[in-house]
């Protein structure tokens, strides 16, 4: 009997970096990707390439096939990330019915098991200073903002399956991500990208927890191989301030400082401005209302149950940074 792993979202930051792990274990790996997805070049030799839509899942059902003799582990990556602050149809389309799509396949091709990559986000925010910790039931309606409603509903359908014990499922809660090997559009990558370039002058008070890609892939794996059904584990790391971001970045680069920190209310009233100086260069907005909130919201996130469960371990964020510096030098994007 074999194994097959499915990636969904093979293409995109976290996903890609999935695919590496496995395919580094020797493990056989289909890596789903967009029909029109031009750059495949980051997915490793002998990887099965297959194409199709999560919102169309009659293009799914060939990745889906496995021999009866054979066990399929599904890890869904794919989904929109997103600060913006407006409701966007394609994000609650990708994230929630995309996911209820790739949830109804696993149950009739019979899965072994399905790995939902959710969010911090879809985790209700505590008072300041109070812990938070993974939970079973999720609601839209608990939590803020456009892409944090969808990740929660997402969950809530993950959830529901593995507990009716038609599914084994887990759920994996990655804070906020960057490290090397981002060829999309990431926010946090675009920061480093405009810092490098000499475009950021100030930053904004308040921080996050944020975590190396790298990390959130093996604690990935590791959910799909030892995760319990219907159970969450948070994938984080630590918070950091922006000001901590900037002073990595001087300290990795020898580039110029940003010692300026706009207070939330004038970085409130400078959003939309900025949002559409973003929009008039093609590039993914660093500060909207949305994510100035979550900078200032409560991030203090435990991953004692991945730890423990599942081997999660992180690296110095000074070591994420320093990586992605040389990611997008080598990418020749800065």
């Amino acid at each position: 009997m074999g194994k097959i792993y499915l990636v969904t979202g093979a293409a995109g930051h976290l996903g890609s970096n999935v695919v590496a792990i496995l395919a580094n274990r020797g493990q056989k790996v289909r890596a789903l990707v967009l029909p029109n997805e031009k750059d495949v070049s980051m997915l490793p030799k002998g990887v099965e390439v297959m194409r199709g839509d999560i919102c169309q899942p009659a293009t799914l059902e060939a990745a889906f096939e496995h021999p009866a003799g054979d066990e399929l582990f599904v890890i869904h990556c794919a989904g929109i990330v997103t600060i913006a602050s407006r409701f966007d149809q394609l994000v609650w389309d990708v994230n929630v019915e995309g996911t209820r799509n790739i949830v109804t396949l696993c149950r009739r091709f019979k899965a072994r098991k399905l790995v939902y990559v959710s969010s911090v986000h879809a985790i209700p925010e505590q008072p300041d200073h109070h812990v938070i910790s993974e939970i079973h039931d999720f609601d839209p309606d608990a939590v803020k903002g456009l892409y944090a409603k969808t990740k929660a509903a997402a969950s809530r359908i993950v959830m529901e399956a593995a507990a009716d014990g038609s599914l084994d499922a887990s759920l994996v809660h990655p804070s906020g991500i960057l490290g090397p090997g981002d060829h999309g559009h990431g926010h946090i990558t675009q920061m480093v990208i405009d810092y490098c370039q000499g475009r950021l002058t100030a930053g904004t008070t308040g921080g996050y927890d944020f975590v190396d890609v790298r990390d959130v892939a093996a604690g990935t794996v590791a959910c799909c191989d030892r995760g319990r059904p219907h159970e969450g584990y948070l994938l984080s790391n630590h918070y950091y301030s922006v000001a901590d971001l900037f002073r990595f970045l001087h300290d990795v680069t020898g580039l110029h400082e940003v010692r300026i920190m706009l207070p939330r209310w004038l970085a409130l009233t400078g959003a939309p401005f900025c949002g559409i100086y973003y929009r008039l260069a093609h590039q993914t907005p660093l500060f909207t209302s949305y994510s100035i909130y979550t900078l200032n919201s409560n991030s203090n996130f435990t991953h004692a149950k991945a730890d423990a469960e599942l081997g999660y371990a992180t690296r110095p964020f000074i070591e994420t940074i320093r990586d992605t510096v040389a990611s997008l030098r080598q990418m020749q994007r800065i």
